[in-house]
């Protein structure tokens, strides 16, 4: 069974996902990455070929084309990057049985682009809070994200340290809640001084570092930056506190699903994409708002007795939910299911649009009739940045498209 994977790269989460779950598959299935751009990161690459898959950048459209026709199923790697609309409109793809991973929750800007969860053979979401209608064989969720096994002494990592608190991932607001640092500030523990030390790079004159000098308690901030080891760093907290913006892409959520598997106890806020990760009172706390995030704090630095049956939950939770062998068996029985189907032909540029211009267009959430009052909108300029698949984005990979220029 031939499985060409069309993908944008495969840094980070995307290319995690499909070291460990290409490292389960059943024996039957072979596995080939077509990149569309030089990885700046290749461990996961080179993960991914150890496990008998292989992987290599493909530049020519027409190389492309010739490798979809021999393949079984072709899943499409998807996320709002701009070189995936080219090659998927620029290829000339033939007739195939396509699948769709979406690796963004489409919930809010990058939304998925009309009609794509209908293409193809299936449509495979990382999260079921894309899924808000429910789940079918050929619509469903597929985690990607996976927890680290189970420790054998089965000791929740809350049981040593329960008064350590932390969070790992990617600092900055564009991921972090904008009053992350209000929180912290706001919290009020009998028990006394506390830090939350933040594991992740960060831009020494940015906004962070800012934020935190702009604190009543600045020293209740740690900023540890980027850790080698994420899960030692994580085996020596006992709380979790990961307060993202209610607007946040993400699905997987790495960061979160490896403190729960080792018994970290996570408090976070009621986005989608956490509640479908976190069951409140039972694995974590899931809370309303800022406020209500830092009286949870202060609770749980007064209770640390407890917080382990809640850490102890979190690590089965994940053990049984959370792990690759469950995503690469949900993968093979989705496989044969969709070989019994005709391959047929998409036209992509009727999907997405004909023009860098209309494939940003695509990602701003409203239908393609209304892609004209959009572009006279530009909401996109109230935000700025030049963050993975931002307008800034599109015009590094197409500096001369007019369209673009336009926007």
């Amino acid at each position: 069974m031939k499985i060409l994977h069309i993908a944008a790269h495969l840094g980070g989460g995307v290319g995690k996902a499909h070291a460990e779950v290409t490292a389960c598959d059943r024996s039957d299935i072979r596995r080939h990455f077509a990149l569309l751009e030089e990885p700046r990161d290749r461990r996961f690459a080179h993960a991914i070929v150890a496990a008998g898959a292989t992987a290599d950048v493909v530049a020519d459209m027409a190389e492309l084309a010739r490798r979809a026709a021999d393949a079984d199923i072709v899943q499409v790697e998807w996320w709002n990057h701009p070189r995936l609309y080219a090659a998927l409109c620029a290829a000339g793809l033939p007739a195939a049985r396509f699948i769709f991973w979406s690796h963004i929750s489409g919930l809010f800007a990058p939304f998925l682009p009309e009609g794509l969860t209908d293409a193809g053979s299936a449509f495979i979401a990382t999260s079921p809070c894309s899924l808000p209608e429910g789940e079918t064989l050929r619509r469903r969720a597929i985690g990607s994200g996976f927890g680290f096994a189970l420790p054998q002494d089965r000791t929740p990592a809350v049981a040593r340290n329960p008064r350590a608190v932390g969070y790992l991932g990617t600092v900055d607001f564009a991921k972090m809640h904008s009053r992350i640092f209000d929180a912290i500030d706001a919290a009020s523990p009998r028990a006394g001084a506390f830090a939350v030390t933040f594991h992740g790079g960060v831009a020494p004159d940015g906004p962070v570092p800012l934020a935190q000098a702009a604190m009543r308690h600045p020293g209740r901030v740690q900023l540890a930056g980027h850790t080698p080891d994420p899960r030692a760093a994580l085996e020596r907290l006992g709380i979790f506190f990961y307060l993202l913006d209610p607007r946040h892409y993400g699905t997987a959520e790495n960061a979160l699903v490896e403190a729960m598997s080792l018994g970290v106890v996570p408090i976070v806020l009621a986005n989608p994409c956490e509640q479908a990760i976190v069951e409140h009172g039972i694995t974590g706390f899931v809370e309303p708002d800022i406020e209500a995030a830092a009286r949870r704090l202060a609770w749980a630095l007064d209770h640390p007795e407890a917080l382990p049956p809640i850490g102890s939950a979190a690590m089965q939770a994940m053990a049984e939910t959370r792990t690759a062998q469950r995503s690469a068996t949900a993968f093979a029985s989705l496989y044969d299911a969709v070989l019994a189907d005709r391959p047929e032909v998409i036209d992509f540029a009727a999907l997405l649009g004909a023009s860098p211009a209309e494939w940003f267009l695509s990602t701003q959430g409203a239908r393609r009739s209304a892609w004209p009052e959009l572009a006279a909108a530009k909401p996109w300029a109230r935000g700025g940045g030049e963050s993975k698949g931002s307008l800034a984005h599109f015009r590094a990979c197409f500096p001369e498209d007019p369209g673009l220029a336009t926007l």
